[in-house]
């Protein structure tokens, strides 16, 4: 989430804040805070004059927060109102800034749930392989993304397709992103929740592609190659494609790794007489 310096602070100042509110709060706790605000950014995302005032760096944080309070009392709970209020009260570069970091914190909720009751690296891997889906399913992933079909169709649509195939907060995050995808790729915004789900876990996802199937050994083998390459725990999520014939193509972030047949032929045909 690329930030200036004063909405940076922000953030962390709220995710701190956020943790601070939902220390003794039940996982089913959590799930509804994740609901509501992602319900709480459909509004900032409609109502385009409120998200204004509400990220105002001339108005008071009193007044700010004075506002959110106002305006959502009684329409969601207590505690997701002190949650948006510790935003609104905050200094932020942007009114994006401000939509980004609630709904950042929607997820956060949902993420620590599935962390509380161990559930988090399912989680991460049915996040990354809906994102696949989504990658090649072309006619699917515009049918989610279409902001000018209703919310609910397009929730329907959602379940239809995931109905018994994925775990509670896998479908939750996957809610937020379909009811509020805020102009982007829903398979971009699946493979953040992904990566969000494993930096939870302090782990950094490698994409790694094979013509093949890799072992459980395998896949644990090459987990601790990379994590002691890239100096940082790594998360291994694998790809199939039979077109890269044999080897590894290894995606860290931007950084790409290609060890395949297919690409060590490229390289050796560039290096042929025309």
């Amino acid at each position: 989430m690329q930030m200036h310096a004063t909405s940076r602070e922000s953030l962390a100042t709220a995710r701190e804040r956020l943790e601070a509110l939902t220390a003794d709060v039940d996982t089913a706790g959590l799930r509804r805070l994740g609901g509501e605000l992602s319900a709480v950014l459909g509004v900032a995302a409609r109502e385009r004059t409120l998200l204004r005032h509400l990220a105002d760096p001339a108005a008071a944080g009193s007044v700010r927060g004075g506002l959110a309070t106002a305006i959502f009392s009684g329409k969601i709970s207590d505690l997701a109102v002190s949650v948006v209020r510790a935003v609104a009260v905050l200094r932020w570069s942007s009114a994006g800034d401000l939509t980004a970091t609630v709904e950042l914190l929607a997820r956060q909720a949902v993420l620590t749930a599935a962390e509380r009751e161990n559930t988090l690296d399912e989680t991460e891997d049915e996040l990354f392989r809906f994102g696949r889906v989504l990658e090649s399913a072309n006619e699917l992933r515009v049918l989610l993304s279409d902001t000018q079909a209703p919310v609910q169709r397009r929730l329907e649509l959602l379940h239809a397709v995931l109905a018994g195939k994925v775990g509670r907060d896998t479908l939750d995050l996957l809610e937020q992103a379909v009811r509020v995808p805020r102009g982007r790729s829903l398979d971009v915004v699946v493979g953040q929740l992904a990566e969000l789900a494993a930096a939870r876990r302090q782990r950094t996802v490698a994409q790694v592609t094979a013509a093949a199937p890799l072992t459980a050994e395998q896949e644990d083998r090459l987990a601790r190659v990379l994590s002691e390459i890239c100096r940082r725990t790594i998360s291994v999520q694998i790809v199939l494609d039979p077109k890269v014939l044999g080897g590894l193509v290894v995606r860290v972030g931007d950084e790409v790794i290609d060890g395949s047949i297919v690409n060590r032929l490229a390289q050796a045909a560039r290096g042929l007489p025309a």
